[in-house]
């Protein structure tokens, strides 16, 4: 009989592999076509860009352009030999790592109070989104004019109030201009936070919240214990899409603090190489290690992630 078994269960193997080989090529099928308008649309540019970084074209003539290989990565004028484009990558990634861990928690918050049971829901709801629904662009020259050191409301209400003795150019001062720039962005993006994380808390079952008001388990423990770790997934989700988006900040700080070398990021950098200095080979290898640095901080985020999700399920 266990002979019968096992020759059984290995008559069964092949056909089970057979059956899941068949779905993944049913599955690469019907993937297909996005596959092929991904490629046409994001695979093909990217190539592009990839080549030109390896030549010097110049925007006045570029069909004088010749290969220089590695020259614009490593060469002696190269971008790992340039310290205004290292400080352009210190300057995004500090810029991502403090607005995002700041909308992450403050949204966390927003998403909780508008998950509470009120009337007034809806409309807090639609008030909260208003930051969100501003173009980025608006929003920047709003607050480039709030925070004017001589016409904005910003330093006349904190004067008024004593906690400044003089008008300060929150945008023009080096040591303040960052801050400003994460400050706009955090208002502006907090919101879509709070929306993705508000989605991830309808999802958590109501039982959950009832065993615990039965067992008398305090407030702050039901946070720790039962609703973080059930919507640590969407927020994982939250986490990585404002990631992505951080890190090729563009728009903000360009209105906001044009080319100044105490916000330039990387995006800004391409900008400047490819348009005010005409340096289209320069500017791709530039955009190049812009898209390595997202795909490699996006790799890292989504690693910490889920190694302390599994921590927590362990």
């Amino acid at each position: 009989m266990s002979a019968i078994a096992s020759s059984g269960s290995s008559a069964g193997s092949p056909s089970r592999r057979t059956l899941a080989a068949r779905r993944v090529r049913q599955a690469l099928w019907m993937l297909a076509p996005m596959l092929l308008l991904l490629v046409a649309v994001a695979g093909w540019p990217l190539a592009r860009t990839v080549w030109i970084s390896l030549t010097d074209m110049q925007l006045s003539d570029p069909h004088a352009a010749r290969f220089v290989g590695l020259d614009n990565y490593l060469g002696r004028y190269g971008l790992l030999a340039d310290p205004a484009w290292w400080r352009a990558v210190l300057n995004t990634l500090g810029f991502a790592l403090v607005s995002v861990t700041l909308e992450t928690v403050l949204g966390l918050g927003v998403a909780l109070l508008l998950n509470h049971p009120s009337r007034l829901r809806t409309a807090l709801r639609a008030c909260v989104l208003v930051p969100w629904a501003i173009p980025t662009v608006v929003s920047a020259k709003m607050w480039s004019w709030m925070l004017h050191d001589q016409f904005g409301v910003v330093n006349h209400y904190l004067s008024a109030l004593h906690l400044i003795h003089g008008p300060v150019a929150w945008t023009a001062d080096p040591t303040l201009s960052l801050l400003s720039v994460v400050a706009v962005d955090v208002w502006k993006t907090t919101p879509f936070m709070a929306l993705l994380i508000l989605a991830a808390l309808q999802t958590v079952p109501g039982d959950c919240y009832e065993a615990a008001a039965v067992d008398g388990v305090p407030p702050r423990a039901v946070l720790r214990r039962i609703t973080l770790p059930l919507i640590a997934p969407g927020v994982a989700v939250a986490v990585v899409f404002r990631l992505l988006d951080a890190l090729r900040v563009f728009d903000l700080v360009y209105v906001m603090t044009a080319n100044s070398r105490a916000t330039r990021t990387m995006s800004v950098y391409v900008r400047e190489q490819l348009i005010d200095f005409q340096q289209v080979g320069y500017g791709s290898a530039a955009a190049t290690l812009l898209f390595l640095v997202i795909g490699l901080s996006t790799l890292a985020t989504l690693r910490v992630l889920r190694s302390s999700a599994q921590e927590e399920a362990a």
